[in-house]
């Protein structure tokens, strides 16, 4: 039998939000500097960003860079960890490789990306999707390890064709790990979607955090951190946690 679980209020997940913003009150009030606005002072950079049309731009430009180092890690990252999950031996062959990609620094693949692609968009968007890829791989390898074998021996007895047994037996068992890789997926690969705009682009947020950087201006720094940090959210908020109950209901 399910046990039903209480949910929780949603005022309740912006306390630590707004416990954030006090804080950070504090903090600057206490500091009196311009290396620390106010969340005032951030709010009216923001919106002058907005007005201009230039936060609005440079959101567009990185959430299409996200979008498809995403797309691609977690296409090439569940493949991999589905063979690498049903096959011992290949996944004895493959495990150095991918402890070593685990552990390359991602500064190091966006560097050697751009000096073998040159500063272009595939190698910008392969840097990001090489090194999220390993990760992905991880966890969906363990949620192949996890899958009943006896579920899809049943399924096989009682005729039922390799297509509906995949969708209907092998991948319900493997949604949970998919939806772990692609949540973590995502907070990672936008942090380094920011690094390869800085070193090698001329437009998305991390290039404008770095003009703003040589110009020590604090206030658009923390505006379009903020900004697209709220996207991102909003991406969980509204896509990946509805998506993740939705495929997840079916174990009550």
């Amino acid at each position: 039998m399910a046990v039903a679980t209480k949910r929780l209020p949603p005022w309740l997940r912006s306390l630590s939000l707004l416990g954030f913003v006090a804080v950070w009150q504090a903090a600057a009030w206490f500091a009196a500097s311009d290396l620390l606005p106010t969340p005032t002072a951030v709010l009216e950079s923001l919106w002058g960003h907005a007005g201009s049309g230039d936060l609005g731009y440079h959101l567009r430009v990185t959430l299409a860079r996200v979008a498809v180092s995403f797309a691609i890690a977690m296409a090439v990252g569940t493949a991999i960890g589905i063979v690498m999950g049903r096959s011992h031996r290949l996944d004895a062959a493959l495990d150095g490789v991918l402890v070593l990609g685990l552990n390359i620094p991602a500064l190091v693949t966006i560097i050697l990306c751009y000096v073998w692609f040159g500063l272009t968009e595939v190698a910008a968007v392969l840097a990001v999707a090489v090194n999220k890829i390993p990760t992905v791989v991880v966890t969906v390898r363990e949620g192949a390890k996890a899958v009943d074998r006896g579920l899809l021996e049943v399924a096989k007895v009682h005729g039922v064709g390799r297509l509906a047994t995949l969708f209907k037996v092998y991948l319900p068992q493997l949604y949970p790990y998919l939806m772990a890789a692609a949540r973590s997926g995502l907070a990672l690969i936008w942090k380094i979607v920011l690094v390869v705009e800085l070193l090698g682009r001329s437009s998305g947020v991390g290039f404008q955090l770095g003009t703003y950087f040589q110009f020590f201006d604090i206030e658009s720094i923390l505006a379009y951190t903020l900004s697209f940090a709220a996207v991102i959210l909003l991406v969980e908020a509204a896509g990946l946690r509805p998506l993740e109950r939705r495929l997840t209901r079916w174990r009550g």
